[in-house]
């Protein structure tokens, strides 16, 4: 089933996962993440929505988004429950989160929106743009990997719920330790990324050349 470019399907009900990055490229370790929280929170489906414009990236270490859009596509054919979206991609101007969950929001039709990020983003979430606005608007779903990693964000959580009544719940995932950057690394280094990436994108990455330049 290839990825479909959607804001959101038409229809009464569900809960649908908002899933944001470079995805520079995806892997299993953003995969993983989106299985747990489908699975651990009842949803109905994950949206995956590759920055445009990034406000904390050197786009010029980013590949091109038609690009970053097609391995996404490929990576979550086989699962019913994903989608993609080229939402940000089509923007004008700077990604911001804020403006994304308001745009998905306005068509929510009473669907309950959910955005999904990594442990690394939920501490830093504070100095996002309008993060009051993104805690009204739709339940903050983090990705904890071990009991270290969830003891540290507890406070971190609970400073959040004080401040912008924040909804706050954590994903719990297998300890799969795997990056963008590592997988860029190691192309650019001839070295396998087997099992790091889905075949197909493994596949893509092989017979566009990228990240060989």
């Amino acid at each position: 089933m290839e990825g479909k470019n959607v804001i959101l399907n038409t229809g009464p009900g569900g809960k649908i996962g908002l899933m944001g990055g470079t995805f520079n490229p995806i892997h299993y370790g953003h995969l993983l993440i989106a299985e747990n929280a489908y699975e651990q929170f009842g949803l109905d489906e994950v949206i995956f929505l590759p920055t445009g414009q990034s406000p904390h990236k050197d786009a010029r270490h980013i590949l091109k988004a038609d690009e970053r859009m097609e391995m996404i596509r490929l990576a979550i054919a086989d699962n019913p429950h994903f989608s993609c979206s080229d939402y940000e991609i089509r923007k004008e101007g700077i990604s911001y989160t804020y403006l994304t969950v308001r745009a998905f929001f306005e068509q929510a039709a009473g669907k309950e929106l959910f955005f999904i990020m990594g442990a690394d983003s939920l501490a830093y979430f504070d100095s996002w743009m309008r993060p009051d606005e993104i805690s009204r608007m739709c339940t903050i779903l983090a990705a904890v990997r071990d009991d270290l990693n969830r003891k540290e964000l507890v406070p971190i959580r609970d400073f959040l719920q004080e401040k912008y009544n924040t909804r706050i719940g954590f994903i719990h995932t297998p300890n799969f330790s795997v990056s963008s950057r590592m997988i860029r690394k190691r192309i650019g280094n001839h070295q396998s990324i087997r099992y790091l990436v889905p075949d197909a994108v493994e596949q893509y990455l092989k017979e566009h050349a990228v990240y060989l330049s």
